[in-house]
């Protein structure tokens, strides 16, 4: 119905907020509704939008970012909940109507907050339930830092909130980042639940909602239930109220929402049979109509605002606290409570019913204060207009930093991963203002994927002053690490995801703080894969971070098949947002690593993953830097082909040397036998694929290498990975090839066993390259 007051009566805050929910709710719900029944429809597909979900957490919404939010506090958004917040900035003035009518289409409003792909400005990116949460105690540890390290002052800093939906609280990743925060002392860290208490197939279980309290708590956090609301606690006050209460607290969460559904006359019925012999009870129902009677069982915490705004207001320290907020899906739509309501959306005639109910006029759909009373419209805009939270998106840009020359590490044989410590340590000893803004993180494997001279160096992070008790102790090791609020490592336990996550929140530490950090993780890389959902969802929100993955392949000979990598290049590959790099010698390690860390910075850079490797291999002598522009596209001749070559061996990463020496093998029958070595054939492939979209584009870069072979020359590609990073290359300009690689789970062994049995060696080169000629 349409809000109401008496005249000269200032309508209070909590029914200015109240008003501001019912807004909410129509807005997100007109929103979608256009697109599934009013926007023309070319291909006849649903266009979805989750109308129950943003009903059951607009009163949280609400009193979130028109009460409790403050200038500097970031929000993630649950994913079903992106119409309410384009709502609130339809309200705020940010968002455009063009954008809502454009909701789910090409360029409009994005189905699930999007930092990057949104207009209105969206803190964190949300979809992959559960992410969003977890980003939140990462990205408060990050303020925590930036802190700590004078690159933010005190003052700006601000509160990290979550808001899920409870079935994300069936997601493992918010358990493991859980754990990871109560080692690291998280704070400033609000995770709200929208416990409306059903999912997509079913009703939540009724016994998990004391688990989570107890999860919680022992982890630190404070838990602050909003279950009743004060509508609930006036009528427990009531002669019988404790039956009713009792009764609420023991009905089961699948009996609560189909009851919901049903409406008053069985909310009457229900409790009769129930508790209506109970003294009390039966007055306390005879004082309400059926109308009111649904209005009271469905008045729960997380609907309202009184309740909402007083929880809220009581959570002013830094103490991280979860609070769970019981709430109905599809409050105040006709399916409230259904079990099918997580999909289901209104129809005409529903929605005309819900546009009635609120005062609005037929045409007037889209006013942002439509069917608000004049007493209380000018109010309202004022308390929109003086809300704190930003109403645009903040400049992207943050301090730049000068990468120093870096030097390749010196010695005949070396392997890239003992390089890339060996690097980092100069950078740590070097004092650059660069080298003040790595922050590197790692999962439980720091020294054995040598960042430990680092850290020896740089110190772990801690907000409390950490000795070294085997140092103190005069124990001798070579790790010396101490902790305090001046270290650059931040350790992590053994959970792959929390390292993603860590990375995606350092790496938007320039976005969300306006301060640049440059995040260096390293990993195992076959375990990159644990993380994938996580890699993915820092990617699209376009945090800049570098990922160091050792060892790579086979080439871990007897560790066995559980830790050889075979398929982090194909990932690579299809992944947007990640270079991928894997150098086979330690110069051009050095200089990629320059690449990189422009690329961290560059408004049209993105995030560098380096595949590495333990073995060490014999270094070249360069003759000249021809090679440094063409390894930085992905790809140069270490030895170009002759005029009349018939063939080129393509070679990638630690097994290098094989191609060398089966192209030495080869020289007297192959006159002019060429070999190219691959630095990156994830951005060959993409460069290669733009350009073939484009008439008229100048040749990619691998087109231009390919095309100093004669025609009809063939090739042998190898690498200590899926062979079909490479086996692509025979595309480009119509050649036969011959993939080398790994397409089998590997076992224990030596180099010389794994190479032979996997097909890596230089014996395997001569004969794939016999067989092309022979077939």
């Amino acid at each position: 119905m349409a809000t109401k007051t008496k005249p000269g009566i200032e309508p209070d805050r909590i029914t200015l907020l109240e008003t501001l929910d019912r807004r909410l709710r129509w807005l997100s719900a007109w929103t979608i509704h256009n697109a599934n029944n009013i926007r023309e429809s070319r291909d006849q597909l649903k266009v979805g939008g989750h109308q129950a979900s943003c009903a059951s957490i607009s009163s949280i919404m609400a009193a979130l970012y028109f009460h409790a939010l403050g200038p500097n506090d970031k929000v993630a958004v649950k994913p079903h909940a992106g119409p309410v917040l384009h709502a609130i900035h339809y309200l705020l003035g940010s968002q455009s109507r063009d954008q809502l009518e454009a909701f789910r289409g090409f360029g409009g409003a994005q189905s699930y907050p999007s930092r990057t792909k949104d207009r209105i400005p969206v803190d964190f990116s949300t979809g992959s339930v559960g992410l969003g949460v977890a980003v939140t105690a990462f990205a408060s540890l990050v303020q925590d830092y930036l802190v700590a390290h004078g690159a933010l002052a005190p003052e700006k800093t601000g509160r990290m909130v979550a808001l899920m939906g409870d079935a994300e609280l069936d997601e493992g990743n918010i358990y493991e980042c859980l754990i990871e925060g109560y080692k690291h002392d998280v704070r400033n860290c609000w995770w709200i639940v929208d416990y409306n208490r059903q999912s997509l197939d079913h009703t939540t279980a009724d016994r998990m909602f004391r688990r989570f309290d107890d999860i919680f708590r022992t982890c630190g956090w404070r838990v602050v239930t909003l279950k009743y609301g004060k509508l609930m606690e006036q009528a427990f006050n009531e002669p019988g109220g404790e039956a009713l209460r009792e009764w609420i607290d023991t009905t089961s969460n699948a009996e609560y929402a189909a009851l919901t559904y049903q409406g008053g006359e069985q909310w009457r019925a229900r409790l009769t049979r129930d508790i209506g012999e109970q003294e009390g009870v039966a007055k306390l129902l005879e004082r309400r109509d059926d109308e009111a009677l649904a209005r009271l069982m469905t008045n729960l915490g997380g609907h309202c605002m009184e309740s909402l705004t007083e929880a809220f207001d009581a959570a002013d320290d830094d103490t991280p606290t979860l609070f769970i907020a019981y709430t109905i899906k599809g409050y105040g739509l006709p399916f409230a409570g259904h079990k099918d309501n997580h999909a289901g959306l209104m129809n005409t005639t529903q929605i005309e019913a819900l546009r009635d109910q609120q005062g609005i006029a037929e045409g007037s759909e889209w006013e942002p204060y439509a069917g608000i009373g004049d007493n209380i419209e000018s109010a309202l805009r004022d308390l929109v207009e003086g809300t704190k939270i930003a109403r645009e998106k903040a400049d992207a840009s943050a301090p730049t930093f000068d990468v120093p020359a870096i030097a390749a590490p010196e010695g005949s044989e070396q392997a890239t991963q003992t390089a890339f410590g060996k690097i980092l340590l100069e950078l740590a000893k070097g004092g650059s203002p660069l080298a003040d803004r790595i922050i590197t993180t790692s999962p439980d494997v720091t020294v054995s994927t040598n960042l430990g001279a680092w850290v020896n160096q740089r110190g772990l992070f801690r907000r409390q002053q950490m000795e070294d008790v085997f140092r103190k102790a005069r124990i001798p090791s070579a790790q010396k690490w101490e902790g305090d609020t001046a270290g650059q490592h931040l350790e992590l336990g053994i959970a792959e995801n929390n390292l993603f996550l860590a990375l995606a929140a350092m790496g938007l530490s320039g976005a969300l703080f306006g301060e640049r950090l440059l995040p260096i993780g390293t990993v195992y890389d076959p375990f990159i894969a644990r993380g994938l959902d996580a890699l993915n969802y820092g990617c699209y929100q376009d945090a800049r971070f570098m990922l160091v993955a050792t060892p790579a392949g086979v080439t871990l000979g007897p560790e066995g098949g559980a830790h050889q990598s075979i398929n982090p290049p194909l990932i690579a590959m299809g992944q947007p947002g990640l270079r991928h790099y894997e150098p086979a010698f330690v110069d051009e390690l050095a200089l990629l690593m320059e690449e990189a860390f422009a690329l961290l910075q560059a408004p049209d850079g993105e995030s560098v993953y380096f595949r590495l490797t333990t073995r060490a291999i014999p270094q070249i002598e360069r003759t000249d830097d021809a090679w440094r522009e063409g390894a930085k596209k992905g790809a140069y001749w270490l030895r170009p082909p002759g005029p009349k070559a018939e063939a080129a061996i393509v070679t990638m990463g630690a097994i290098t040397p094989e191609a060398i020496a089966a192209c030495d093998a080869m020289a007297d029958d192959l006159p002019g036998l060429g070999l190219l070595v691959v630095t990156s054939p994830d951005l060959l492939h993409r460069e290669w694929s733009a350009r073939m979209a484009q008439d008229g584009a100048e040749p990619s870069h691998i087109e231009s290498l390919l095309s100093q072979l004669p025609a009809g020359a063939q090739l042998v590609t190898l690498l200590d990975g899926s062979p079909g990073a490479l086996s692509w290359l025979g595309g480009v300009d119509g050649r036969r090839v011959s993939p080398l690689g790994v397409d089998r789970f590997g076992q224990t062994g030596d180099l010389v066993d794994l190479y032979r049995e996997y097909r890596l060696d230089s014996d395997a080169v001569i004969g794939a390259m016999a067989r092309l000629f022979t077939r």
